[in-house]
């Protein structure tokens, strides 16, 4: 059976074998460019990785939803989202290694 999601291990133990640190090193590392990531994204709103995309922070308003099962109204409240968009080398490489 083929595994669609890709962890945190998987990243690890591909640094560990391509780069050759320690398996721990190689956590601490990935641990810290998430934090570098989130860290900008929190500070600037928005954060782009030359040849890959760009992160946005953006605010939703509070607005009416409805359960399409129950068709219950309720209010969704407002809150942070985090929007990727890919840039344009990224979408040529998806497309052209189908």
């Amino acid at each position: 059976m083929l595994r669609i999601n890709l962890t945190k291990k998987d990243i690890v133990n591909s640094i560990y074998m391509q780069i050759g640190f320690s398996k721990k090193i190689s956590e601490v590392l990935l641990d810290d460019i998430f934090e570098i990531i989130l860290q900008n994204i929190i500070r600037h709103k928005k954060v782009k990785i030359a040849n890959f995309g760009t992160f946005i922070l953006r605010r939703k308003n509070k607005r009416l939803g409805r359960n399409p099962k129950t068709k219950e109204t309720k209010v969704i409240s407002e809150r942070n989202v985090i929007l990727f968009k890919a840039s344009k080398e990224f979408k040529k490489y998806i497309n052209n290694n189908e």
